[in-house]
């Protein structure tokens, strides 16, 4: 089931929940719609699911449109994050509810559900809980009989609204990978909602970045990795250092002229003299000793700061530092480098040292209206 969601708006009251957001998911495809709260993903969910009316746009499933149908008639499943169950009826009541509930015409004997709820329990590995109630289950147990209930009915689509949020760290990885597994098997075409970037990224065929009510990039993991199209990408995927400083004609320079760093930007070559922002990952920092130079007039080739604080756990030494120059970084002046935990200890590096960063890899943005 292909599903095309066209310049779909969305406002409570004076609040654009949704502005004019177009989107294509293919048949059996697996999206995440990442994003912080507020930005649109949930009511975007909701609207798919035909639990929510779009102020204007259209929802197109396999070339269908379904804006106006209601959500009985979309076929879809549902998953809430805080699982939704019935609590007073057993595991098999509550995945056998949807079955029960066709309309008589449709309804397949009780003897048809008794073998559909045990193979969908048998799926999720829980058919041992059968005659379990949802209070006697893990949070974990509840979820999968949860997403066990929403295939009961073969939907044509599955949604799943932060279906993992409730979940403790460990819990939340194990169905993540189980999630991927399921939806290799089912081929079912499925969008869930989160604001896990990690979950998304491990997950997901693709991901939609969301930021209040608009798309800002869409792309398979990788892509939005290693090409975030916006500076909220950049800083909504994972740790990120901004640093602060101007472009000119094919060059950023963070920091004094003599003191600074210099970034070669051919993207920017025809910027001129503009306030920029380069956006550098932890792990792409070099850390090295610094070594003041006899000869004050000689340029320095990275940023010179302090090193505050050194956690070393496992294989990797996190280090926060403080700039000398506070004008170059932004976030708080605190900047994040992640080394070898080996090479931290191997370098002898201690806190209140003086080190020379050097990015061994940056996203230059110049700052919207200026430059060209």
């Amino acid at each position: 089931m292909s599903i095309d969601i066209r310049n779909v708006s969305k406002d409570f009251g004076n609040f654009h929940a949704l502005r004019d957001v177009s989107l294509e998911i293919n048949s059996g495809e697996l999206v995440a719609l990442l994003g912080p709260s507020g930005c649109g993903k949930t009511t975007l969910l909701r609207i798919i699911a035909g639990l929510e009316t779009a102020d204007r746009g259209h929802i197109l499933f396999n070339g269908a449109d379904t804006t106006d149908k209601h959500v009985r008639e979309r076929n879809v499943g549902f998953v809430f994050q805080h699982y939704a169950l019935f609590r007073h009826m057993s595991v098999f009541d509550n995945v056998a509810f949807g079955l029960r509930m066709k309309p008589k015409a449709i309804r397949p004997s009780e003897a048809v559900i008794k073998d559909k709820v045990h193979e969908l329990l048998g799926l999720v590995q829980l058919d041992w809980l059968a005659d379990r109630y949802p209070s006697q289950l893990s949070g974990g147990q509840r979820q999968r009989i949860a997403l066990a209930r929403a295939l009961a009915v073969e939907p044509q689509v599955l949604l799943l609204d932060e279906p993992f949020g409730a979940l403790d760290a460990k819990v939340r990885k194990e169905l993540r990978r189980w999630l991927r597994r399921l939806h290799d098997d089912l081929h079912v075409t499925s969008i869930f909602v989160t604001h896990d970037q990690e979950e998304a990224l491990e997950v997901a065929d693709r991901v939609v970045l969301m930021n209040s009510g608009q798309v800002e990039q869409i792309g398979s993991p990788q892509e939005v990795w290693d090409h975030p199209a916006s500076p909220f990408v950049y800083g909504f995927l994972g740790d990120v250092n901004l640093f602060h400083g101007r472009a000119h004609e094919g060059e950023m320079l963070i920091g004094e002229d003599q003191q600074g760093l210099r970034l070669v930007t051919p993207e920017h070559s025809t910027v001129q003299d503009s306030k920029a922002f380069a956006y550098v990952r932890p792990h792409d920092l070099e850390v090295q000793r610094y070594v003041a130079s006899a000869n004050a007039a000689q340029p320095v080739s990275g940023i010179v700061a302090k090193l505050t604080r050194a956690m070393v756990v496992g294989p990797t030494a996190r280090l926060e530092l403080v700039p000398a120059d506070a004008t170059a970084a932004g976030s708080g002046d605190i900047i994040e480098a992640h080394i070898p935990a080996q090479l931290y200890r191997d370098q002898g590096f201690q806190e209140g040292d003086t080190v020379l960063l050097t990015p061994r890899r940056a996203r230059v943005f110049v700052a919207e209206g200026e430059g060209i």
